[in-house]
């Protein structure tokens, strides 16, 4: 059993990781930190662990847990660990994008190792500090990493990325409030989204000679999920690349290729990733899905911290999404 911290609780990937976290049989949940709901249930942020858990909020932090677990906003987490005093032998995942760049990846002198299991599965295990990826960042970069590793991507790649409100955050505004998102689509951050620099990143360390990443985020009207589309020029043939791509996951726990067109549904309450290959007209599209507050946040948290502590990596994930 190991003890478990959660700063930052009361949003949508804090649920998330406290709904994995009291399912886990080696988990001993510590405390839950919270300035704003401090000594109120959790299940009073959290409806859906009534029965659960009977743990508070707290206004204090335990410092000798094993391992603490950082839901905080974006910018906010080296700031609580600059003014907190954790235990050295404290192990830390955190969720936010403090963390994730090369340029960024450190603190008081320990290395953070980004948290992409498929990519850097034997740095985890090693690791005491992860940076947890982006939603956005993990869907793509499962649908684009294999062709990098095979130097495939000369031509610009195009990816449409939809995602639901959840990614959105807790907090409302007005593009998440129902009466706007509902029957309705729109796109963001065209080009720009922040999450583009931890793609190329990884990119970069399979491929150099790449074309351009053009990235277009698009808001869905549902809650979770990410339907990431990916598309690129490609002279070979379709076996050849779907070979490529079960060869590159064939020891992957959750990240799985299918032979038919993949759906959001399939993955919606898992910590799966399915991936499908298409090649018409010399354009190769791989389709990836993901639950974004599980494979793209919390979920994959919960696997970076099996593989560190020596659980089995599938440990308190074996989920099985609602196809209907």
């Amino acid at each position: 059993m190991i003890k478990v911290g959660v700063i930052g609780g009361s949003g949508y990937t804090g649920g998330e990781l406290l709904r994995l976290l009291s399912a886990h049989s080696q988990v001993e949940l510590s405390f839950v930190y919270s300035r704003t709901r401090a000594g109120k249930p959790v299940s009073s942020a959290h409806p859906d662990l009534l029965g659960l858990t009977d743990l508070r909020f707290s206004g204090e932090v335990q410092p000798d847990v094993d391992l603490v677990f950082l839901c905080l906003g974006h910018g906010n987490s080296r700031k609580f660990l600059e003014e907190q005093i954790f235990s050295p032998e404290t192990k830390i995942i955190d969720l936010s994008s403090d963390f994730r760049l090369k340029e960024d990846c450190s603190f008081n002198g320990q290395p953070f190792v980004y948290g992409l299991p498929e990519l850097y599965k034997e740095q985890i295990q090693q690791a005491s500090y992860i940076a947890n990826p982006g939603c956005f960042a993990t869907a793509i970069q499962l649908a684009l990493l294999p062709m990098a590793r095979m130097g495939i991507l000369t031509g610009d790649v195009h990816v449409n990325a939809t995602t639901g409100s959840t990614g959105a955050g807790v907090v409302p505004s007005e593009t998440t409030h129902f009466s706007w998102r509902n029957n309705n689509v729109s796109w963001y951050k065209a080009f720009t989204h922040q999450h583009l620099d931890e793609i190329e990143e990884s990119l970069d360390n399979e491929q150099t000679n790449r074309g351009d990443l053009l990235f277009l985020p698009v808001r869905g009207n549902f809650s979770r999920g990410i339907f990431a589309t990916a598309y690129t020029r490609y002279n070979g043939d379709q076996d050849t690349v779907v070979n490529l791509f079960k060869d590159y996951y064939r020891e992957a726990a959750f990240t799985q290729i299918s032979e038919h067109p993949v759906h959001l549904k399939q993955v919606v309450n898992t910590n799966q990733c399915h991936l499908h290959v298409h090649l018409g007209e010399g354009v190769l599209l791989v389709t990836s899905v993901i639950d974004n507050l599980l494979k793209g946040a919390s979920g994959q948290a919960v696997q970076n911290m099996n593989l560190m502590f020596g659980f089995p990596e599938t440990k308190g994930l074996n989920l099985k999404a609602s196809a209907f």
